[in-house]
């Protein structure tokens, strides 16, 4: 089982259409750990760690979005994995 951790930065209409909330209950389902916050530059960041096969499914579903966001583009980079364990939560900084 090979763990991946990566920092997404996701640009579009991203705030204020629950995308954080979405994203949460998302990386939670696919038992992932990490982070969502709002950025004061309106993109969305993403701090995700877990398995392999299931950081890239967050990373495809982070393409779409909660239902009313427009995802414009999802930049990705990946990381040392820090062996992250904590439930996957929303960040209000």
């Amino acid at each position: 089982m090979t763990k991946k951790r990566v920092v997404t930065r996701v640009e579009g209409v991203v705030q204020g259409v629950y995308f954080r909330d979405y994203a949460q209950k998302e990386a939670r389902e696919l038992e992932l750990s990490g982070w969502v916050r709002n950025r004061p530059d309106g993109t969305v960041e993403a701090v995700l760690e877990g398995e392999t096969e299931k950081v890239e499914q967050m990373i495809a579903w982070l393409h779409t979005g909660s239902p009313q966001a427009e995802v414009k583009t999802v930049q990705v980079t990946e990381e040392q994995p820090l062996g992250d364990k904590t439930a996957f939560a929303i960040r209000y900084n």
